[in-house]
């Protein structure tokens, strides 16, 4: 068959077999382009799950009748003229190929209308036979409908899921870009029904309205805010508390300059935050917008502009980690409490709700409820054996006289079962997993002595010789000094051999080969230091797990108040190294409510 170009309808319609996936993908493209046009309020309808009709209304700047037919042609853009402009895109929207995909799959009308015209004009397109344009009504800004979806590719049709499986990916998609754009209303019809509506937001009770709309009350009352700059990094946002995770990554929103994306380097940035303190297999939730200068970013790295690429791909990665743990860091009694939350006997995972002091509205000691306090009068844990708790504070307590308790933790009153702290606040009761929270205690000193040192590392007897690809060697030896920070000394034998030397001490029984590999499918995406670390610190974690009070071991109540203590001076306390939580409150009233007080 000889080479021949294809027609101009054919070339649209393969062009938006990459564009067009999904009648959500029409929906993103066309709201897109409704926010760069400015629009401050965005109306979606779909039928049929956006196979019968999409409509996007907005109130933006509109086109003339001229701009008209250039909108539906390929590759006819306002949002960059250069080369220069492709490489700082601050637009959501810039190939000039969506309307022209679309008409060619649909039947497309556009009608629009800037502020200064005095009518507006109506274009139609059906299957890329485009008609000329029209005067029509309309008050102003844009409206778009797209009806009979890929009616002129049938094929493409029938790989459709149900009505409801596709709606459902329009209102996901909705939801993203209202999170992206705080200060747009949106509202998402489906056959006559309300999906969604979100008033435009302001203030941060506005936003986090928005947040819990979208996202859910019951994460709305258990994040975080973030708000951390660095140069021309900016970090903003919401994360949850560890004690909120999901089974599975359904509640990640990752923007960037206001783009929603599913990148790997901000998602791995994120879990490996949260390592320390989320149970094994569980996820974070989050709504986290990284501003960056656009010089700095490519996000024509992907055909629906999902994913993006940095130019300081390392650096964007651990501002991310780095700011995110000291965030995670506030996860102690005092800063950040959680709340446990009582069911009859049993404790169930923590609520929404967070007993801040003071929250429940009396001073002082309510109807009576006094504390006796210990009051400490010094101690430490770097006695001799830094995980035994009876040395650290012996002697080091003194009972006082009665007095209300405002330490975070409360004061100590006995053990139960020889696993439970019981303690008292000004607010009722504290129950603490003694094991947990000694072991996060340790875990925390043990990496705090590490990192104040060189890591320690011992010679082979014989090198450890790894077969790798060629280039992944050369990636691993591109960061040869965070290696030998770390303990390790590489090098390389032949093209595609790498011989292990030394290796850190703490990793002496480690299944180095294994090791290495993993960090070899990191580090092409800056990512392989890190499982060094992560696998140094599940080493300290073990030591610290070992090390700490155990089941049945009986505690003097100078002993459990220090641990107390401890804990509240401890970042991270409010979880252990496995992630589970290590206390757990419950409020007077809420005694109140079990004993039937009060009525």
């Amino acid at each position: 068959m000889p080479i021949r170009i294809l027609p101009s309808q054919l070339v649209d319609q393969i062009a938006a077999g990459e564009v067009i996936e999904r009648p959500a993908s029409v929906v993103k493209e066309l709201a897109e382009n409704a926010l760069d046009a400015g629009a401050t309020q965005l109306d979606i309808d779909i039928e049929q799950g956006g196979l019968g009709l999409i409509r996007v209304r907005d109130n933006g700047s509109g086109m003339s009748v001229d701009e008209l037919p250039l909108a539906i042609t390929r590759h006819a853009t306002s949002k960059i003229s250069t080369l220069d402009d492709l490489m700082q895109v601050t637009s959501l929207g810039f190939r000039g190929e969506a309307l022209p995909s679309i008409g060619s799959v649909s039947r497309l009308r556009i009608l629009s209308r800037r502020a200064q015209d005095s009518q507006a004009h109506e274009l139609l397109v059906d299957a890329g036979d485009v008609q000329t344009p029209r005067p029509a009504a309309h008050p102003g800004g844009t409206l778009i409908e797209v009806r009979e979806l890929f009616h002129s590719v049938p094929a493409r049709r029938k790989f459709m899921r149900a009505e409801a499986t596709e709606a459902g990916h329009v209102l996901r998609l909705v939801e993203r870009l209202a999170l992206a754009r705080m200060d747009v209303g949106f509202t998402l019809t489906h056959n006559g029904r309300q999906m969604l509506r979100c008033l435009p937001a302001v203030t941060d009770e506005q936003r986090l309205a928005r947040v819990a709309e979208v996202m859910g009350d019951e994460f709305a009352g258990a994040c975080m805010p973030v708000v951390v700059e660095a140069g021309p990094l900016s970090l903003r946002g919401w994360i949850s508390l560890p004690t909120f995770s999901r089974s599975q990554g359904d509640l990640t929103h990752w923007f960037v300059n206001g783009r929603a994306v599913r990148d790997r380097l901000l998602i791995n940035a994120a879990r490996v935050a949260y390592r320390d303190v989320l149970f094994n297999g569980r996820h974070p939730a989050y709504v986290l917008s990284l501003g960056i200068d656009p010089a700095e970013v490519d996000v024509n790295a992907h055909p629906q502009k999902q994913e993006v690429r940095f130019r300081e791909s390392r650096a964007v990665h651990d501002f991310i980690q780095r700011a995110l743990e000291r965030r995670l860091a506030d996860t102690r009694p005092g800063l950040q409490s959680s709340a446990g939350d009582i069911r009859g006997t049993v404790f169930a995972a923590p609520s929404t709700n967070t007993f801040a002091r003071g929250s429940s509205g009396s001073s002082g000691s309510p109807r009576g409820y006094a504390p006796a306090p210990l009051r400490p009068q010094g101690f430490s844990f770097e006695r001799s054996s830094p995980w035994q708790v009876g040395e650290a504070v012996a002697g080091a307590l003194a009972v006082d006289a009665l007095q209300p308790d405002d330490r975070p933790l409360g004061q100590a009153l006995a053990q139960l079962h020889g696993i439970y702290i019981l303690a008292q606040d000004a607010e009722g009761l504290v129950l603490v997993d003694a094991h947990a929270g000694h072991e996060r205690v340790l875990y925390e000193k043990f990496k705090a002595a590490q990192a104040e040192k060189p890591a320690d590392s011992q010679a082979l007897l014989e090198p450890l010789v790894l077969t790798l690809r060629e280039h992944e060697i050369d990636a691993l030896l591109q960061s040869g000094a965070d290696w030998e920070r770390a303990g390790f000394e590489l090098e390389r034998l032949a093209p595609g051999s790498l011989a292990v030397r030394r290796i850190p001490a703490t990793l002496g029984h480690s299944d180095i080969g294994a090791l290495l590999r993993e960090v070899v499918a990191g580090v092409l995406d800056d990512q392989g230091v890190h499982h060094i670390e992560g696998a140094e610190h599940q080493l300290l974690a073990t030591l610290a797990c070992r090390a700490a009070i155990h089941a049945h071991r009986r505690l003097t109540l100078p002993e459990m108040d220090a641990l107390l203590r401890q804990m509240e001076q401890t970042e991270r306390s409010a979880q252990c190294n496995h992630g589970r939580p290590t206390y757990a409150r419950v409020s007077l009233p809420e005694l109140d409510r079990l004993f039937l007080r009060g009525r």
